[in-house]
């Protein structure tokens, strides 16, 4: 008996074909990034300037890296960016919040 060997698939490594890109089924968009900047700081915990660096995935999932506190912050995962406006923009106003996307888009809160 013979036993047949599976060929393994070609695999594309041409740039183009390697760049990231958005399931079409999740997000338009793919990978983004943005800053959040609060202008000022109610709690007095974070402080005021921009006090997170944030990427936003395809599927919606939103990793956040606090700048606070140094030297290195923290890191939060949300599953949504409306998760985490909820917990952390909508209940704090008088913050004055922005969120800035890389491609020059602003939300104010």
């Amino acid at each position: 008996m013979v036993e047949e060997v599976d060929e393994e698939p070609s695999v594309s490594i041409e740039p183009e074909d390697l760049k990231p890109k958005p399931p079409t089924k999740f997000a338009p968009r793919g990978i983004e990034t943005f800053t959040v900047c609060r202008q000022a700081d109610e709690t007095g915990v974070s402080g005021a300037g921009v006090i997170i660096e944030g990427v936003q995935y395809a599927t919606g999932q939103v990793v956040l890296h606090w700048l606070t506190p140094p030297p290195i912050g923290s890191i939060a995962i949300f599953a949504s960016l409306s998760d985490f406006k909820k917990v952390h923009i909508n209940p704090h106003p008088t913050n004055k919040t922005i969120i800035t996307w890389s491609d020059g888009r602003q939300e104010e809160f």
